[in-house]
Order: C-alpha cells, then sequence, then structure tokens
C-alpha cells in the first residue's frame, strides 16, 4: 500500500539532541563554576543529568534542583548565570540535521502528509519545532500531553492516525530509538525506518527490526 503519510519523532531523528543538550548543559555548569559553585566540573555535569533522567528531559526547573542538591537552596545569581549560559548556547546548536529541510519540501511537494509524535510536553515540543524553523511543515503534532502514555504505549500513535485519518498501512514511522519509536510504531500496523543517523540503542537496533533504516533523512524520498 502506498505510504500517504510520514510520522517524525523529533529529539534524534529531526535534531541532534544529544549533542545540543551536552554543549548547553556544560555551558551552564562552566557559567555556575565562573561564579564559585564548588562543585567539579564532571560531577556537576554528571549530577544534572542523573536529575534529568529523574524529572524529565524537557524540565524546565533542573537547575533549580541542581542547586538544592549540591548548596541545599536555590542561589538565584548562580541560577540565572546557569540559564543564561543555556540558553545562549541553545542558539548555536539548535538546528536540525543536514538535509531536514530540504527533504521535508520535497516530500511536501509529492503530497505527503508530513507529522510529529513526540514525547515531549506539548509546549516544549512545539517551541523546539518553532527554534528550528519547522513548526509549519507538521500536521498534525501529537506529544505527551494529548494521551499521558509514552511510546510505545498504543495511545500516541493511535491517536495520531485517527488524526491522519489514513490507515496504519498507509504511515511510514520514523525515529531513532527501536525500543520506542520502531516497536510501538509495529505494534499497530504502520511500516518503520529507523533513523540511523540519530541511534543510540544498538543493542535494541538488532533486536527491533524496521521496515527500512537510513543513514540519512534525505532517503526517505526514494523509499516513498
Amino acid at each position: 500500500m502506498k505510504i500517504r503519510a510520514i510520522i517524525f519523532d523529533l529529539d534524534n531523528t529531526l535534531i541532534d539532541f544529544v549533542k545540543f543538550k551536552n554543549a548547553c548543559v556544560k555551558a551552564a555548569v562552566d557559567a555556575m563554576i565562573s561564579e564559585g559553585l564548588s562543585v567539579s566540573k564532571s560531577e556537576a555535569i554528571n549530577i544534572v543529568f542523573e536529575l534529568y533522567k529523574e524529572y524529565g528531559w524537557d524540565n524546565q526547573k533542573i537547575f533549580d534542583e541542581f542547586l538544592k542538591k549540591t548548596k541545599g537552596l536555590v542561589d538565584y545569581k548562580l541560577l540565572a548565570t546557569a540559564i543564561t549560559a543555556y540558553r545562549r548556547e541553545k542558539t548555536k546548536y539548535m538546528k536540525p540535521y543536514p538535509n531536514v529541510v530540504p527533504t521535508l519540501k520535497k516530500l511536501k511537494s509529492k503530497g505527503i502528509k508530513l507529522a510529529i509524535l513526540s514525547d515531549a510536553p506539548r509546549l516544549q515540543a512545539y517551541i523546539r519545532l518553532a527554534d528550528l524553523g519547522l513548526l509549519d511543515y507538521f500536521d498534525p503534532i501529537v506529544t505527551l500531553d494529548d494521551t499521558g502514555k509514552r511510546k510505545p504505549h498504543p495511545a500516541p500513535f493511535k491517536k495520531i492516525l485517527s488524526e491522519l485519518k489514513l490507515k496504519p498501512q498507509e504511515v511510514l514511522m520514523v525515529g531513532d530509538a527501536p525500543q520506542w519509536d520502531i516497536k510501538g510504531a509495529k505494534a499497530v500496523g504502520m511500516k518503520t525506518c529507523l533513523a540511523r543517523y540519530g541511534l543510540m540503542d544498538y543493542a535494541n537496533a538488532k533486536k527491533v527490526k524496521a521496515d527500512y533504516e537510513i543513514e540519512d533523512i534525505n532517503k526517505l524520498v526514494k523509499i516513498i
């Protein structure tokens, strides 16, 4: 059956989220240390990422939690310094992967519907797409707020299918996470494509096989 829509994961599929997050956190930590934070850089970075794992990658109060953990209170001078450094670095790294924009344009020109399925909260997903200059390419955009369930739970996949008004076999899910994007999409009958350029979980890539694998997003044009 012909592919009529492509659903994209967001982080590590349209943007190098790991590179972006690492750069921003390092900048924030360096700034706090320069202002007198008495924690080593490596320890501080580790603490921040452990907090992200605990509170979520889109938590907007992560440096508040970091300061509570390291100083026992929120030092607003250090907090402001961290946030400013983080935002400054964000402008350098908040860019889509190479070939994302031309590929999306080609797909749209062929009449392919483009959608986003993200585990991020709604506002953070929309802001990230706006920062990337990609917001107008996608409709629908389904986020964690729409179902309260994260991939690979079937609820978000069924939700986006209902909004697209298409059969699962007419839809291709593109994502970097085999155990979330690929597994969940396959379970509801979608075609699947692993974005190997953003892959972190190599072990599950061998266990959960996608219908297609690509090393560059521009290969989608040939697939459809």
